[in-house]
């Protein structure tokens, strides 16, 4: 299941999801029952106050005339326990925004690092909207929730309880008649909840594909300007937007109606027992004073009740996101690290490949049957026709996911049983844009490296040559490249791309079209670069331009997932064949200077 399974969930399945919510949020259980007792105390207090009033009433009121000192000591035992609840509440709801805040900080740290454990399969069937999504907005969908939502069902049921045993106590009579008005409620709710949940399910499906539509537009807006698509990418967008905004007027439709029906159930019930107690009163043994205090309880009945409507509607939404949630971290993780690790040696590494097939969670299979050798300390040039799969074999070396079928090797070490750490130093792959923070140059090749200083920096980067280039910068090294690194060229981003290769040292390095964008006054300077980078290292370039291939020791040509053809370039040339098409068709017109 990917992060965007149309799965629904509904009423029948809220506790299984709240079950498994909180099985994913332990910190929503630390240090509960605390907050409950605290919190129930409270309720408590609310539930003497009725006693005080018929105690004032039938103590204070008598036949003997108005007995004012016993009313004033009453009333003062009842300031200072509302004072009392009062503090305690605040207290109370401080450690509620503390737990909710713990609770967002784990569930969202926990679901980014399962996002990076994920693999390329799963990245590529998923809308990087989408999955931002899942780690913002729909983990705060449940602030409310962890602050208030999950202990007021506690408080409320626990207070709806103890009113009712209260009531019993003055009067059963009362209590049927406010336990029969209020049962049809009991339906008239499940009913509601069910479509609520469903309703706020979709609208969390409504918020991330809003996002990610945003997100695309934000990113792609040069191609937006460059072609004068602003109007049909504003229709997109004012369309996701008019689209989560109905369903969640759909959502708010359910919420306007439980307070106003749950009023209703509420005042018909004072009512009945207003009715019934004058007429029937004297006839039960109830005093002027207990009707009175069964009347206050009737109001914290239905106080409770109203509010679990609203802690209702928290609760969908909260289900909602939790659902999306729970999706991603449901997803299997491909790319699972070993229990018992091998390590890598050290030095240039051999490549091996052994019946290797891979296929993306959508499309089928892309590579078939993959079983070739890479001698260590060779140049390997992978040419072929976009989408023959060049570019996810390369991937696969990274492990950036794992073969469907069939292994890789490197060094003689199946990459599934590679220790994690050495992996990581031994192979290095320079995409075809180079990815850079918004940092300065010095902070993105240290990425490179954990371990390192400013002076393995600046070494990195003499060892490839671009020490002038680096000085030509504004402020040197320490130059910003602003967001994506849109401060400096594509080549430029290419060349701090590589210094942080070099500053890990790899035996096995990876380069995905690594010339295949770069403006022509970085060229020289990029491929000199490369050279120094490449040198006594096993490299594996992915590459259009046929200048790499005639440079390598061997070439692989991919056709359709699978390799055709391989050897020197001389050879395949004499061959004829998928190779020789493919140099032709650059000798006759796209051919670099180079």
């Amino acid at each position: 299941m990917t992060a965007e399974d149309p799965r629904r969930i509904d009423g029948v399945g809220a506790l299984s999801v709240l079950r498994r919510g909180l099985a994913a949020s332990p910190e929503l259980r630390e240090g509960a029952w605390q907050t409950a007792l605290m919190a129930l105390s409270v309720a408590g207090g609310k539930l003497l106050i009725p006693l005080l009033v018929q105690l004032v009433m039938d103590l204070s009121i008598t036949a003997d005339g108005v007995h004012l000192s016993r009313a004033v000591v009453l009333c003062m035992a009842a300031i200072v326990l509302v004072l009392g609840g009062i503090q305690l509440g605040k207290f109370t709801y401080y450690r509620l925004v503390r737990t909710a805040e713990d609770v967002l900080l784990g569930l969202r740290t926990r679901t980014f690092a399962h996002l990076h454990r994920l693999s390329l399969a799963e990245h590529t069937a998923s809308k990087k909207g989408v999955l931002t999504a899942r780690v913002t907005s729909d983990v705060e969908t449940l602030t409310q929730f962890a602050q208030w939502g999950a202990v007021a069902w506690i408080i409320d049921s626990v207070q709806i309880v103890a009113v009712l045993a209260i009531m019993a106590v003055y009067s059963w009579q009362l209590t049927v008649v406010v336990l029969v008005l209020h049962v049809p409620l009991l339906p008239i709710l499940r009913w509601m909840q069910a479509r609520q949940l469903v309703a706020y399910e979709e609208l969390r499906t409504r918020v991330s594909d809003t996002l990610a539509i945003v997100s695309e537009s934000v990113h792609g807006v040069e191609a937006i300007r460059a072609y004068g698509h602003r109007e049909p990418i504003r229709r997109r967008i004012h369309r996701a937007i008019d689209d989560q905004y109905h369903q969640q007027l759909v959502a708010a439709r359910y919420f306007s109606l439980i307070l106003p029906i749950t009023d209703v159930f509420g005042v018909l019930a004072v009512a009945a027992v207003v009715g019934t107690g004058v007429w029937w009163g004297d006839a039960w043994g109830l005093s002027s004073g207990e009707l009175v205090a069964f009347v206050f309880l009737c109001n914290l009945l239905t106080a409770p009740i109203n509010e679990l409507g609203e802690v209702l509607d928290q609760t969908q939404t909260a289900l909602a996101g939790w659902w999306k949630v729970l999706d991603v971290l449901d997803v299997e993780v491909d790319l699972v690290d070993p229990e018992v690790s091998v390590a890598l040696p050290g030095g240039p590494l051999e490549v091996r490949a052994e019946r290797v097939e891979f296929a993306y969670r959508t499309g089928g299979r892309v590579l078939h049957g993959i079983d070739v050798v890479l001698p260590a300390a060779a140049s390997v040039a992978v040419v072929g026709e976009t989408g023959s799969g060049k570019t996810t074999f390369a991937r696969l070396l990274a492990r950036l996911a794992d073969p469907t079928v069939g292994r890789v090797l490197l060094g003689g070490v199946d990459l599934r049983e590679a220790d994690p750490d050495d992996r990581r130093r031994s192979v290095r792959m320079v995409p075809q844009d180079g990815f850079l923070f918004d940092t300065t140059v010095a902070e993105n090749v240290r990425y490179g490296r954990v371990d390192t200083t400013p002076a393995d920096v600046e070494a990195a980067v003499a060892a490839l040559g671009l020490t002038g280039w680096v000085e030509g910068l504004a402020d040197g090294i320490h130059t910003r490249v602003g967001e994506r690194g849109e401060g400096l060229s594509v080549g430029e981003r290419q060349l701090v791309a590589l210094a942080r290769a070099q500053l890990a040292d790899p035996g096995l390095l990876i380069l995905d079209e690594a010339t295949s964008a770069v403006d022509p006054e970085t060229e020289t300077t990029l491929e000199r670069a490369m050279e120094r980078l490449a040198a006594g290292r096993t490299t594996v370039s992915v590459a259009h331009r046929l200048s790499t291939a005639e440079r390598a020791d061997l070439v692989l040509v991919f056709d359709n997932g699978r390799i055709v053809e391989s050897g020197p370039h001389d050879e395949l040339v004499a061959l004829g064949g998928v190779y020789s098409g493919l140099h032709a068709s650059w000798l006759g017109g796209t051919r670099d200077p180079a």
